[in-house]
């Protein structure tokens, strides 16, 4: 197995204070930032400033979440930002595979998420992505209970991942805490989003090893 990758969401963290917070978590893996337009997801969050914010901030790998209508016409708003991947949802487009396309002709990792009632059957065929984000919770709001049932799409996607000798990153987000990530990682997850689990203990680094260790118990 390969080491888990954590992702630690700046939702989480104090945006009055977002230096500071993202580097407490100087050894996580990546740093997650979600964007939520208030239309597809009923809640707003921050938008490619923040991002660009959080890039002068680290050289971890920003792991951008587009969960906004018509990703493609603000996608290259985030690629300037300096995102490293870039995550949109498959309801949100018509041509997942095109604009996954734009992404990756810009240098940047592309991948697709799907909401916990979209099925992943129909885009088992096209899994020539960098990654694949699994919500395990409603999107749009963080501090969500996790959804075990998801862990059937992840076991979906390991098999085809597997069977085909692809190099598909499977990524979870969504009540992944102390009492979640170890079934995830069973499962076969390789990338793991965990925000108010990070950000509201006492010691955000401590929490980013101590999920690394359960994961790959």
């Amino acid at each position: 197995m390969t080491t888990p990758i954590i992702s630690p969401s700046i939702l989480s963290a104090d945006f009055t204070n977002l230096g500071a917070d993202i580097q407490a978590v100087a050894n996580a893996d990546w740093i997650h930032v979600d964007i939520m337009d208030g239309h597809f997801v009923p809640n707003l969050s921050f938008g490619a400033d923040i991002t660009a914010a959080a890039r002068r901030a680290t050289t971890q790998p920003l792991d951008v979440h587009l969960m906004i209508d018509n990703p493609e016409r603000w996608v290259d708003n985030y690629i300037k930002a300096g995102a490293d991947h870039i995550i949109f949802h498959v309801e949100a487009t018509d041509d997942p595979v095109s604009l996954a396309r734009h992404i990756r002709a810009a240098g940047v990792q592309a991948g697709f998420s799907l909401r916990p009632g979209t099925p992943i059957e129909p885009y088992l065929p096209t899994l020539e992505f960098d990654l694949v984000l699994i919500m395990s919770v409603e999107p749009g709001f963080g501090g969500q209970k996790f959804m075990p049932d998801q862990l059937d799409k992840v076991r979906a996607l390991r098999h085809e991942i597997t069977t085909r000798g692809l190099a598909t990153l499977i990524e979870i987000d969504g009540g992944i805490s102390a009492d979640t990530i170890a079934q995830a990682a069973e499962a076969g997850c390789d990338a793991f989003v965990a925000g108010s689990a990070i950000f509201t203990n006492g010691d955000p680094a401590a929490a980013v090893t101590n999920l690394r260790t359960l994961a790959t118990l």
